[in-house]
């Protein structure tokens, strides 16, 4: 009876263990945990462009003002503003009535010395009179005749035309307006916007990095033929089609505003863009074999940046970077590694020289 009942009871126990599955074992106490899975990255050597921005001012080829050399009325506006114009092309007439006058007055005086002139040859060659009085007589008609001929150039300044190409700006006088050389503003500016000049400026540091990663010629000096083309971005935020050139930069620092000027130039044959206008010129850099390095992979400490290297062991150790520039997406560097190095690019904040990881190409 007792061995039936000591079957009976193990029976029980298997049928109770079946229904209810067994309990799992616990870890044992202070088992290491995992170490984490990070994605990790191999560097490889790039050719990467950067482009720095520069706000800039847009000015035509030629903006030459207008002024009138003589005063008077305007009597007539031949032109209209905006319009396209030719060299050589009648601008303004001014009122001549008055110049006239005093060119006929010019012109009589003239007459008078040539007459006195003419009377005085005849007694010198007699002998009446001595040479002196006709020398005076001769000066005095050189002097009518500049006097006319400077009444005459007048009368002509009186018909201004447009010494360039180009379009006409504000016409503030119209016509019946007096006008003269010593008004606070001209008549019109004429403006070549064939060509347009873009002129920005860098402080110090970035001239400094633009004469770096400029072409040199023969004689170790920027050779502007050579120079990047450029880009231009207009004031809607849209990338202007033709590329165009740098064609100065001034070297000489300004000692006031610690920045220099430079131009670039720009074909506008579709007379899409305007003087005056406002933008943005785009500069490329090249960095032939380079790496980039994302901000996301860099840490901070004391003011320097610094990534996690991973070893053939999974374990991670620091590396600074020696950075040569920033982009959008972190920083470029050109030494300091080789190439095939894998970088840690997640969780490096909670990274400690000497940790293990799970990489995770």
């Amino acid at each position: 009876m007792k061995k039936l009942s000591i079957i009976g009871l193990l029976s029980a126990g298997l049928l109770l263990s079946s229904c209810f599955g067994t309990t799992p074992t616990a870890p044992a106490a202070g088992a290491t945990p995992p170490p984490p899975s990070l994605k990790v990255s191999e560097l490889k050597k790039q050719d990467l462009t950067v482009y720095n921005e520069f706000s800039t001012t847009l000015e035509g080829k030629q903006n030459v003002e207008i002024w009138p050399k003589v005063a008077g009325f305007v009597q007539e506006v031949y032109v209209e503003e905006g319009q396209k114009i030719k060299k050589g092309q009648p601008l303004f007439k001014l009122e001549t009535q008055t110049l006239n006058q005093d060119a006929n007055a010019a012109k009589a005086s003239v007459n008078v010395a040539q007459v006195e002139v003419d009377k005085l040859k005849p007694l010198v060659e007699k002998g009446i009179i001595s040479e002196v009085q006709l020398e005076t007589a001769k000066a005095q008609l050189a002097q009518a005749q500049a006097n006319y001929q400077s009444v005459a150039s007048n009368i002509g300044y009186s018909r201004i035309t447009s010494p360039v190409d180009g379009y006409i700006g504000e016409i503030p006088f119209k016509k019946g307006a007096l006008v003269s050389s010593a008004m606070g503003q001209p008549l019109t500016t004429v403006s070549d916007v064939s060509e347009v000049r873009a002129y920005f400026s860098m402080n110090e540091k970035e001239l400094l990095k633009l004469k770096e990663s400029m072409p040199k010629n023969d004689k170790n000096v920027m050779d502007m033929e050579k120079a990047p083309q450029v880009s231009l971005i207009m004031i809607n935020g849209e990338e202007y089609a033709e590329k165009g050139k740098i064609a100065m930069i001034n070297t000489i620092i300004n000692s006031t505003t610690g920045s220099v000027t430079a131009r670039a130039d720009f074909d506008n044959k579709n007379n899409l863009l305007s003087s005056g206008s406002t933008g943005k010129i785009k500069i490329p850099t090249v960095y032939n074999g380079a790496y980039e390095i994302p901000q996301t992979a860099t840490v901070d400490l004391q003011g320097k940046k610094l990534v996690y290297v991973v070893k053939d062991d999974n374990t991670v150790t620091t590396m600074p970077l020696d950075i040569i520039t920033t982009t959008q997406n972190g920083f470029i560097v050109e030494k300091g590694f080789e190439e095939g190095t894998t970088i840690v690019l997640e969780g490096v904040s909670k990274l400690r020289d000497g940790m293990t990881i799970s990489p995770v190409k």
